[in-house]
């Protein structure tokens, strides 16, 4: 919605954009006239002098365009995207563990994942490395068309010249900047056909007077940010139960905080704070077509620089190309000149007397453009005197100035760059594959203020990332985490992200001792960045094959105990497969398995338990016997004709036979000795 409220918003946005033009305007002019230089070829002469080139076009005469310094750029950028500084989040305190800023830097990790990361950062570090500075910025946006969750996503700048910054920013990474701008001047036919919304806004004033934001021929659509200071008091009370709690007033509310003053044993306390609040506006011409607040306390504008100077209250950035410059153009002159020179001398034709050839001219006019087997000349003349054949002149020979001037430009070239022969892959006294990397390392330190500056933005990302987190994953969602090389971790349950829980990471274990459920809180806490720089994935897995690869060879015991993980680091088809059946081969022990001592102890508790088990069945089988017996005995007494009623029979029975197969009898069924069974006859009677 358009806001036209604060007209004071725009004039101050006008104000500071003049004002960073102006602070970068020659940095600027460089900037574009070094990417040009990196960037030439014999198409466009980017590496020749206007004037120069102006008098050789002319005359017709040579210019060649042998573009050395691109290579040598290539070199530190491709550098940069084998050894990418990655973020690491480290715990601080106030509940924040190990393990929780594990899942938080996983978090990030998803982020980059998501945001082709990569791709972001080559592309500023080719700005940097070409003309000094590069940029990207952080955004948030929903996951997709169908979600209401918002995610954070990285954003490559493809032209750093529509990013102004702060110019009285002190740290390196541009964290304390107070403004920033992202713009475009864009046709005015194509404003309104881009932004239709906001056509009927332009105006029509400006566009007739005219100034730099809204013309006939443009419109300028700026982003900017504005950082500013909002003042709150930050509060400390005893609750009920006794434990002392801490907030924002502005959280609580006003009346919240005086019943808090008031009462006398909630020892209140308190102190004034100030806080940065980012405010975003969509600047149109004159216009506010757009307004906002960014949920972060950064400006989330990343910079990239090479090298940064203030000199005489001058501004001046470079990169990798400035010192290049005047020796790849001495390269382009000399060569350029070789080659005039040696085309002025012509072909090396052949010198004969006439009589020598007369008569035979087809062979001779024709012989530098036809390959004849042979080519007859007349070696005698009239009187039979001899005729000396034909013979070549002296070929083109090429001025030894000029070979001389190259060999002095190219060695001049790799002095200021810092990368020698070696470096650029030239063959040289090393033979090992670790002896030339330990080279190449050596010609890395003259350009390694790249990589490091690299690793300062990235680290800001860092930072940007730990303070949105918690504020864009406010409501609870489930994310996988990434391993170092961005594969999803399939072998451990995914983490919940719960806003509302307690601690900063909790793992939920059922009674097998298993991980059912991982539970992180992103608000408890507090974590630092870095940016380590190192190998990306596939070169550490490269150097982990060769180490392994290295100790296997020097000693042959180790392949059954490390030879899973020497297949699993290598790179080449079915070596997984290889690296699986290798470790069905290694001991228990080399696993993490029990110890000989544990093993021993297991052993014996196991003779135990077979002998228990023993005992057991022996004495089930005698309680089986003596069922068995009782069970005779009671048949024989009902064998002797005794006069029993059969109901008293019945439970005696049921027992006997309940007890001879091992079971309890059913409860309200009564047992021997409830039931009522006659005296035995008197022993005369039995007699009779």
């Amino acid at each position: 919605m358009a806001d036209t409220s604060k007209p004071d918003i725009v004039q101050e946005g006008k104000d500071r954009f003049k004002r960073c033009q102006d602070w970068e305007a020659e940095a600027r002019k460089r900037f574009v006239a070094d990417r040009k230089f990196a960037n030439a070829d014999s198409d466009n002469m980017w590496q020749w002098d206007d004037r120069i080139a102006g008098d050789r076009i002319r005359d017709n005469r040579p210019m060649l365009t042998i573009n050395k310094t691109q290579q040598h750029n290539i070199q530190i950028i491709n550098d940069a995207k084998k050894n990418k500084p990655e973020i690491r989040i480290r715990p601080v305190g106030d509940g924040a563990t190990y393990d929780s800023a594990q899942v938080f830097q996983s978090v990030a990790r998803h982020i980059e994942y998501i945001s082709n990361a990569q791709t972001v950062y080559d592309r500023a570090t080719t700005f940097q490395v070409e003309g000094g500075i590069g940029y990207w910025r952080v955004v948030t946006d929903y996951a997709d068309s169908e979600s209401l969750d918002q995610e954070i996503f990285l954003r490559a700048i493809k032209d750093p010249m529509a990013v102004y910054l702060d110019p009285d920013i002190n740290e390196a990474d541009g964290s304390d900047a107070r403004f920033g701008f992202i713009f475009d001047d864009v046709p005015t036919d194509k404003f309104k056909a881009k932004y239709p919304r906001y056509k009927d806004s332009l105006p029509t004033q400006t566009l007739n007077n005219g100034d730099d934001w809204v013309n006939e021929e443009h419109v300028r659509v700026a982003e900017y940010y504005r950082r500013l200071e909002k003042r709150d008091q930050l509060v400390s009370w005893v609750d009920d139960q006794g434990q002392r709690q801490q907030s924002k007033a502005s959280k609580l509310g006003k009346e919240v905080v005086a019943q808090l003053q008031a009462d006398e044993s909630s020892d209140f306390r308190a102190r004034d704070i100030t806080e940065d609040v980012i405010e975003w506006y969509l600047i149109a011409g004159d216009k506010i077509v757009e307004k906002s607040i960014w949920p972060g306390k950064y400006i989330p504008i990343v910079r990239v620089i090479g090298v940064e100077t203030i000199i005489d209250g001058k501004l001046d950035r470079k990169g990798h190309t400035r010192a290049m410059k005047d020796p790849q153009r001495q390269y382009n002159y000399w060569t350029s000149s070789a080659a005039e020179q040696v085309a002025l001398q012509g072909k090396s034709p052949y010198v004969a007397p006439l009589r020598a050839i007369e008569g035979l001219e087809n062979y001779w006019e024709n012989a530098n453009t036809e390959n004849f087997s042979v080519l007859p000349y007349n070696d005698v003349d009239d009187t039979s005197n001899p005729i000396a054949p034909p013979q070549r002149s002296v070929p083109a020979v090429m001025a030894p100035a000029y070979v001389q001037g190259m060999q002095i430009t190219r060695q001049e070239l790799m002095e200021v760059s810092g990368q020698y022969e070696a470096e650029m892959g030239a063959p040289s006294n090393e033979r090992s594959g670790v002896a030339i990397e330990a080279r190449q390392r050596q010609g890395d330190t003259a350009t390694y203020h790249f990589i490091d500056n690299l690793a300062v933005a990235i680290r800001f990302t860092g930072k940007i990332l730990i303070d949105l987190i918690p504020k864009i994953y406010d409501t609870p969602r489930i994310v996988r985490l990434l391993a170092s090389d961005g594969s999803i971790d399939m072998d451990s349950e995914p983490v919940q992200i719960d806003p509302q829980a307690k601690q900063a990471y909790v793992e939920q274990i059922n009674h097998e001792q298993q991980v059912v459920a991982r539970i992180f809180n992103p608000n408890v806490g507090k974590y630092d960045v870095q940016a380590d720089i190192g190998p990306d994935f596939a070169t550490r897995r490269q150097e982990t094959f060769n180490a392994l690869m290295q100790l296997v060879q020097e000693d042959s015991a180790l392949l059954p105990l490390v030879g899973d993980i020497l297949f699993r680091a290598a790179d080449f088809a079915m070596a997984d497969e290889v690296a699986e059946r290798l470790r069905n081969m290694v001991p228990e022990q080399a696993l993490g398995g029990p110890s000989p001592q544990t093993q021993e102890m297991q052993a014996q508790m196991g003779q135990l338990q077979n002998a228990l088990q023993n005992a057991v069945e022996a004495l089930a089988d005698a309680k089986k016997r003596e069922s068995v017996d009782q069970y005779k005995a009671e048949t024989d007494r009902m064998k002797m004709g005794v006069d029993v009623d059969p109901l008293v029979l019945v439970p005696v029975i049921r027992q006997a036979v309940m007890e001879a197969i091992g079971q309890q009898l059913p409860s309200g069924i009564p047992v021997v000795g409830q039931a009522t069974i006659p005296p035995e006859p008197p022993a005369e009677k039995e007699a009779a």
